[in-house]
């Protein structure tokens, strides 16, 4: 449709009034920035938080609340071009950092997000979930699935810090999240077990084979295992294709959660990487390595713990700023809910 739409202005100002006294509004002097040609309207920035700036802080948080007073003590990565109130990294992706000292315990709950948590730093810390108690080492991925029961602990000596990754920002637009307390959970399994029954790829318990597939069957993704994944995948991928992997449900081969997609990305020493344009809005963080990442007109340059927020149909690059080293990124990002809408798009 050629032309401009009508404005506001150009309605009788008595007329305009008498709708918002209805709760009533037109929808044509704001349906181009409802509805863009071609591109989404992004208020989204590639924003990048570094680790050794938010650390300080963090541990300054473990002085001044105990976590009596915080249930969960976490600082939120908030994108500043979204607002920092809103707590959002992205407009479907909500970041935080938790801490968890030595003796303490999150007490148990559940509640309606999704979540993750991805270990940044630290031993002996712990998260029990429907009654299995997972061991948290640095880069272990553990799922918090929307409705189970967990809880976290610590039996280390120091500070344990993660990565929360949630859909929170959708389920508050929905107007649908809330969390249920409850008492403390009793082990009623083996330590570790969903992940010792997934240990290796192409292989399920036979048991699976005769019942409804579950849907968080693996809790538990280990850093060592999902590393020694890349370093063979990188062996047999030509150099310029991409060394991915998603974590998913090992019965279904799908993603391991329903809104939200993680995955393990290695760039090889040297290497310079163009990531496909997407759709999905993502964020980044840094395992391994040192590296810089393009996005858009931007240029940040990561170093290990660093996270970067990345907006939806970003043009992205990523190199490697090692000869000899390997970098190794962990993502999460919001394809999964996309594909849910049918609105998932890859771009050459």
């Amino acid at each position: 449709m050629s032309g401009s739409l009508g404005r506001v202005d150009d309605l009788p100002t008595d007329y305009y009034e008498g709708l918002r006294q209805r709760n009533l509004m037109p929808l044509w002097p704001s349906l181009r920035a409802a509805l863009p040609y071609g591109k989404p309207v992004r208020s989204t920035q590639p924003t990048l938080w570094r680790y050794r700036e938010l650390r300080p802080v963090l541990m300054r948080a473990g002085e001044l609340t105990p976590i009596e007073k915080a249930e969960r003590r976490v600082l939120v990565l908030c994108n500043p071009g979204l607002g920092l109130e809103q707590l959002k990294a992205t407009p479907s992706i909500y970041i935080g950092m938790q801490l968890i000292l030595p003796g303490e315990t999150a007490p148990n709950h559940l509640h309606t997000p999704s979540a993750v948590r991805f270990v940044v730093e630290g031993e002996g810390g712990f998260t029990v979930v429907r009654g299995e108690k997972l061991p948290m080492a640095r880069g272990d991925l553990i799922l918090t699935p929307p409705g189970l029961w967990h809880e976290h602990g610590h039996e280390g000596r120091d500070p344990v810090v993660w990565l929360d990754a949630l859909d929170l920002p959708l389920v508050l637009g929905l107007e649908a999240s809330f969390c249920t307390e409850g008492e403390r959970q009793t082990i009623a399994d083996p330590d570790n077990v969903s992940c010792q029954r997934f240990r290796a790829a192409g292989v399920l318990p036979y048991s699976t084979l005769d019942r409804p597939r579950d849907e968080f069957p693996m809790l538990r993704f280990p850093w060592a295992q999902v590393r020694e994944a890349l370093e063979h995948l990188a062996r047999v991928t030509p150099l310029g294709a991409p060394v991915h992997l998603a974590y998913v449900n090992p019965e279904t081969g799908r993603e391991c959660m329903p809104t939200l997609g993680f995955s393990a990305l290695m760039l090889r020493p040297g290497e310079e990487l163009p990531l496909r344009r997407r759709s999905a809005s993502a964020v980044l963080h840094v395992v391994e390595g040192a590296l810089t990442a393009f996005v858009d007109e931007t240029r940040h340059a990561l170093e290990p713990a660093d996270t970067l927020a990345c907006p939806t149909h970003a043009e992205m690059v990523l190199a490697n700023a090692s000869a000899r080293e390997p970098a190794c990124l962990f993502m999460v990002d919001d394809a999964p809910l996309q594909r849910k809408l049918r609105i998932y798009e890859q771009f050459s």
